[in-house]
């Protein structure tokens, strides 16, 4: 079977032949990633140094936490938590068995810490208090809000179920190597850890043990998901990305402000969700950058396909489509018009139907085709999108790789508690 992601530019010919323009700054900036000579790039060529005992250390923490628990709460907010949720639902494929048997050796895979509900968290609280529970704070300085108060919530809840010393036994973190509040702690307290590598930002680390270590409890091979990021390096796959960041560069460059991303396939939703994130906070600085959001199809064409079609023209679209996937169903004779039809295959007529429209009126769409909801393609297709959105940032002239806007709400926030 094919391994290789393929796209497909429908845009005026003009948009291309300004993206041919970014070829050569697209080339320097990639030299300028691969040196590593700007600060947080590390993730760039980190799947190729990891080692195969690296990989072991992982999977032996998996299988010790897998040993003793039938739910692992993973405890982290956007880069700390979206990755490793985006793995297990799209190679799960929203109904499989990866994560969501709930017995000891099969963990359920849950999160808690990404929003500061306490309704959610109390739920949580109480759906797992009669579990056999792992819990694992990933979060390489300790002091984020929302995951610091779930921390502590759920780390009463084992104390008061386990007592403290086996409470401990059943803490885990991902932080970073050296400081931070976060690695103090667990090497008081004797928590089982890994770290944060310290030139990897956090949207950027699902390939690092942030994501990897809950991927692996989930029961998926995190090997191939590693040959699959390493697939993503190689001649070919690195000029996909570097011809997708001129073309996108090329879009901004004509006023397009938006950039709707869309997924046929429910289970690739919280892979958009982790997606939003790498191009929002890499990309949105100085007043540039297409705002991104998410479209499930053909579903939103039933809510925004009026405002897709009539609206302000001002996005372009990007569509995820899943050439394999695992499983489908034939419409039988009573299906009227679609009686023998593949369900994919009215799926499939969906995706040509709505190109054929937009393009109609002129909105520029790019299609991404995916070879399948493996471990490998989902490696891929990491690896693929950090390197595009790297390039696309460095073209337009920002540091895709700090956040400091997403510090002002944290001000006033406290300000507000202050009082």
């Amino acid at each position: 079977m094919k391994r290789k992601l393929t796209i497909n530019f429908d845009m005026d010919a003009a948009l291309l032949k300004a993206a041919d323009g970014y070829a050569e700054a697209a080339a320097g900036h990639y030299r300028t990633l691969v040196s590593e000579s700007i600060p947080y790039t590390g993730w760039v060529s980190y799947v190729n140094r990891l080692k195969t005992a690296d990989i072991a250390e992982i999977n032996s923490v998996a299988t010790e936490i897998r040993a003793k628990c039938s739910v692992f709460v993973v405890i982290g907010i956007g880069g700390s938590y979206l990755g490793a949720k985006a793995a297990i639902e799209y190679i799960s494929a929203s109904f499989g068995s990866y994560g969501s048997k709930g017995k000891i050796g099969t963990p359920q895979v849950l999160f808690a810490g990404f929003n500061l509900s306490g309704t959610y968290h109390n739920n949580l609280l109480n759906s797992i208090r009669d579990e056999d529970i792992c819990i694992c704070h990933i979060s390489k300085s300790g002091g984020t809000t929302e995951p610091s108060i779930a921390f502590l919530t759920l780390r009463k809840l084992l104390i008061e179920k386990y007592g403290e010393t086996e409470a401990n036994a059943r803490t885990y973190a991902v932080t970073d190597r050296d400081g931070g509040s976060l690695r103090s702690e667990a090497k008081e307290k004797g928590y089982r850890s890994l770290y944060i590598p310290g030139d990897i930002g956090g949207r950027y680390s699902v390939l690092t043990p942030v994501g990897l270590l809950p991927i692996a409890v989930a029961g998926i091979d995190i090997a191939e998901i590693v040959n699959g990021a390493r697939a993503g390096t190689e001649p070919d796959t690195v000029a996909q990305s570097k011809r997708l960041a001129c073309v996108r560069k090329s879009i901004q460059d004509i006023g397009k402000t938006v950039e709707v991303i869309g997924f046929f396939e429910p289970s690739a939703e919280a892979f958009i969700q982790w997606l939003l994130q790498l191009y929002g906070e890499s990309e949105g600085k100085d007043g540039k950058g297409m705002l991104p959001v998410g479209a499930g199809l053909s579903r939103d064409l039933h809510s925004l396909g009026q405002f897709f079609q009539e609206g302000n023209q001002i996005f372009c679209e990007t569509l995820l489509w899943v050439e394999n996937p695992p499983a489908d169903i034939i419409l039988d004779e009573e299906g009227g018009f679609y009686a023998g039809r593949h369900m994919t295959e009215v799926n499939t007529a969906v995706k040509s139907g709505m190109i054929a429209a937009h393009r109609n009126v002129e909105i520029p769409i790019t299609t991404l085709n995916i070879p399948d909801f493996s471990p490998f393609s989902f490696g891929l297709l990491v690896q693929f999108f950090e390197l595009t959105c790297g390039i696309t940032g460095l073209l337009m002239g920002v540091d895709p790789f700090t956040q400091p806007g997403v510090e002002a709400y944290k001000k006033e926030m406290k300000t507000y508690l202050s009082k």
